[in-house]
């Protein structure tokens, strides 16, 4: 709202805030591309035409991310206020620019020629809230041509508050990744009466599907507790995580970004589904000792 506006410019004036390269698919697209080759990730998404939209340039080039924004003359770039208490956040996000983008940006033939040259897509569920038919467009060319398409529940509101457009995208989810308060706001917008996430996990990898050559799997990650498996709604496997000493852990600002870049890595790759949930993992332990998700 616009009351919590001040709070940016308050935490660079007057506190050690640190500016720090973000936006949740673009982290998720960050570290993919830390794992994987030079040059195999783009990303896309919307920016203005600002200070901001340069750091954010300079950080996705160290990283080695080809970006593709659609630049906004009118909208800032967004940001998101992280104020960090022991080992837990909150965060205050003001879109700008991100909440602009659009289906024109993503056929614009430069950028089409790219998204039939990817093997795999990611979306994170956040741009339900800012432009649904861009995400049907890569979900039905994923089905189409029988390329993997990952999906990112996001945040436990995206279940509640945007129902329709998420359970469109559905049936198009070769891969779905959700935290458990995510996999728990799910659970009770759709009528699902268990509270058990491997129950859960089953119900959403169960979900009818576009494309038949590949068997949904539904990851559900639940912090230090073991990430829970299933494929088509079958026996559900569990992986312990990476222990850490909680020392060690120093922000966990996009943890599950992390989380889905390593495993994304490992599809990307060819690995088997325990190693891509090895990495997932792997990556957020790294993460979660650095600043944001770095």
């Amino acid at each position: 709202e616009e009351k919590h506006l001040g709070i940016y410019e308050d935490l660079l004036n007057n506190y050690s805030a640190k500016l720090i390269a973000g936006g949740g698919a673009q982290n998720t697209a960050r570290g993919a591309q830390y794992m994987l080759p030079p040059n195999s990730v783009v990303y896309l998404g919307g920016v203005g035409d600002d200070k901001y939209a340069a750091i954010l340039h300079d950080a996705v080039k160290t990283a080695g991310l080809r970006v593709e924004y659609r630049v906004d003359k009118k909208e800032p770039t967004g940001r998101c206020g992280v104020v960090i208490t022991d080992h837990n956040r909150s965060m205050v996000t003001d879109l700008g620019a991100a909440n602009h983008y659009d289906l024109e940006h993503l056929k614009s033939p430069e950028v089409w020629k790219l998204v039939e040259g990817a093997s795999t897509y990611f979306v994170g569920g956040y741009h339900l809230t800012v432009c649904p038919p861009a995400i049907m467009a890569l979900a039905e060319e994923a089905a189409a041509k029988n390329k993997a398409f990952v999906f990112s529940l996001s945040a436990p509101f995206i279940p509640q508050f945007f129902k329709d457009p998420l359970d469109a995208t559905a049936p198009y989810w070769d891969y779905v990744i959700g935290n458990e308060t995510e996999a728990l706001s799910y659970a009770e917008s759709h009528g699902i009466e268990s509270k058990d996430i491997k129950e859960i996990a089953k119900a959403l990898a169960a979900l009818p599907k576009k494309n038949e050559k590949r068997e949904r799997v539904a990851i559900i990650t639940q912090g230090t507790e073991p990430t829970v498996v299933s494929v088509g709604g079958k026996e559900v496997q569990e992986f312990p995580v990476h222990a850490i000493d909680s020392k060690l852990i120093n922000d966990t600002t996009g943890a599950g970004d992390a989380f889905a870049a390593g495993f994304t890595a490992g599809l990307v790759a060819g690995e088997s589904l325990a190693q891509c949930v090895d990495q997932g993992q792997w990556l957020a332990k790294l993460s979660i000792q650095e600043l944001g998700p770095s």
